[in-house]
């Protein structure tokens, strides 16, 4: 009301249309709607002292006439609120059920204004509460205020941050410190928690910190892929909290007041020596907390978890969570990818497409669009391959099937310095494919010179320490001059017709 008095008055001063809606912060048609209303009701400025803000606003905005032997009964809004609190109902279906009974009851958005305007008349308790069913929420978060611990042999003070997970129905409380709040941690600590509680929730509530959450969104939030490994391997809904909605987990805010307060409080004063150490004091001071009575309901947070929680949670998966990190590559022309400085195969066909590898303690899964293409050992050093035989193509696996044996029985043949040479190559190369190219080459010379020439240069690079393909043509190449030179030339007397002697330069 106080701003169509605004609107009004600036009209009755000469300013056009859009310099009111500027001025009072609405829209241009709203200033106009205002206005024709006001010119059908014939007021003007300025306004009639007896004339209030009701009596405008009837004047202006003047209700319909309700329709003839229509009474709207007015909900019972306390069992409204009761109903809203269990499983799956909604403030929809509960207004269908209401004009269900009475049909010429109010309107679904009067039902609603209604209702708001009931829970704002019987206190802050009714807006804030939230009805938890058993089994169902596990919230998540990290306090602000660090935990400490000193590091031995540099005395050097370090930060403990203090991850805080609350059961919705029992809150029963779990805590833990980790190094820091990147991804890992995180995963690390909500592991620890599912695996402290033996159960896990349906619906895990954290805020949208970007170590877990790539892309904020209230209705379709994006998950970093750890995080959503993290939900499917123990089955859970993840459902983050509106961003800066701190009442939509509420249970982990007290949790995490309660940690900062009876926790961070009881350790400052303090020394740990590690992290260990600095958890085993938070472990023991949860456990106390979780056994006390509650004050205003019965039982304590451990009883009611054991008699309502647990029996409606889900158990954990018999294999225990591994953290793994996603990768993005380009398959390489000898159909390996190379990630966390290893390579690993995929079907030749998919040279030059890209894949999502995943890479865990000790397996390496490789995916395209979703789908597991395969699956190695993770290497176990660096640069290290790893090859499937079927990955390869038909004529590479028909190449490597020769073998080296092979190669080395024709060595064999055209000599034992040949042979020798074909084995001294072998330990120098890393890779089956790579020594059998080498000796292929080697052994070729046999047919570009003769065998004699292969051994005899053979028998030379021996000597040399050298054993290269190149080094081996040349040496066949140069006969003339290195193969001669093996052999030392035959000595001459050193008195002969050509030397002076002494005498000669007296």
């Amino acid at each position: 009301m106080r701003k169509i008095r605004e609107v009004l008055r600036l009209d009755a001063a000469g300013l056009t249309d859009r310099a009111i809606a500027a001025s009072v912060g609405s829209s241009r048609s709203t200033v106009q709607e205002c206005l024709k209303r006001a010119r059908a009701a014939g007021i003007t400025w300025p306004l009639p002292e007896d004339l209030d803000e009701r009596a405008l606003e009837a004047r202006l905005y003047p209700r319909a006439a309700s329709r003839p032997g229509a009474v709207a009964v007015e909900p019972d809004f306390a069992e409204v609120a009761r109903e809203l609190g269990r499983k799956h109902m909604t403030r929809r279906q509960v207004w269908r059920e209401y004009r269900k009974a009475h049909p010429t009851g109010l309107g679904y958005t009067a039902f609603c204004v209604h209702f708001r305007r009931w829970r704002a008349t019987v206190g802050a308790d009714v807006t804030l509460t939230q009805v938890h069913t058993p089994g169902e929420h596990v919230f998540i978060d990290y306090s602000g205020d660090p935990a400490f611990w000193v590091d031995r042999q540099t005395g050097e003070r370090q930060e403990g941050q203090l991850f805080v997970a609350a059961w919705g129905f029992s809150h029963k409380l779990f805590a833990i410190a980790t190094p820091t709040q990147t991804t890992q941690d995180w995963l690390i600590a909500q592991v620890a928690a599912l695996t402290a509680f033996g159960c896990a929730p349906a619906v895990l509530v954290p805020d949208n910190a970007s170590a877990i959450i790539k892309r904020a969104c209230r209705y379709d939030p994006e998950f970093n892929p750890e995080y959503r490994d993290f939900a499917e391997h123990y089955s859970v809904s993840v459902q983050p909290a509106r961003v800066r909605r701190p009442q939509d987990k509420a249970k982990v805010e007290n949790g995490v007041l309660i940690a900062q307060r009876r926790v961070l409080a009881a350790l400052r004063d303090a020394t740990f020596f590690s992290l260990t150490e600095l958890n085993a004091a938070i472990t023991a001071i949860i456990a106390e907390i979780n056994a006390e009575r509650f004050q205003k309901r019965e039982g304590t947070r451990d009883s009611v978890f054991e008699s309502h929680e647990r029996p409606a949670a889900r158990p954990l998966p018999l294999r225990p969570y591994e953290y793994a990190i996603w990768y993005k590559s380009l398959v390489h022309k000898d159909h390996h990818i190379e990630v966390d400085k290893g390579y690993y195969s995929v079907p030749y066909t998919m040279v030059g497409q890209r894949v999502q590898p995943r890479i865990g303690t000790r397996i390496v899964e490789i995916f395209q669009a979703g789908a597991l293409i395969t699956a190695h050992a993770r290497v176990e050093r660096p640069y290290q391959r790893r090859t499937i035989e079927a990955h390869r193509p038909p004529e590479h696996r028909a190449y490597l099937a020769l073998g080296f044996d092979h190669l080395l029985t024709r060595a064999t043949k055209i000599g034992p310095h040949t042979a020798a040479v074909l084995a001294q190559s072998a330990l120098k190369r890393k890779h089956l494919g790579e020594t059998i190219r080498a000796a292929n080459g080697i052994l070729r010379l046999a047919t570009d010179y003769s065998p004699e020439a292969l051994e005899l240069a053979a028998s030379r690079a021996l000597a040399l320490k050298v054993y290269t393909y190149p080094a081996l043509r040349d040496l066949i190449a140069q006969k003339q001059g290195v193969l001669e030179l093996a052999e030392p030339p035959a000595t001459e007397p050193l008195v002969h017709q050509n030397v002076r002697g002494a005498k000669y330069f007296h």
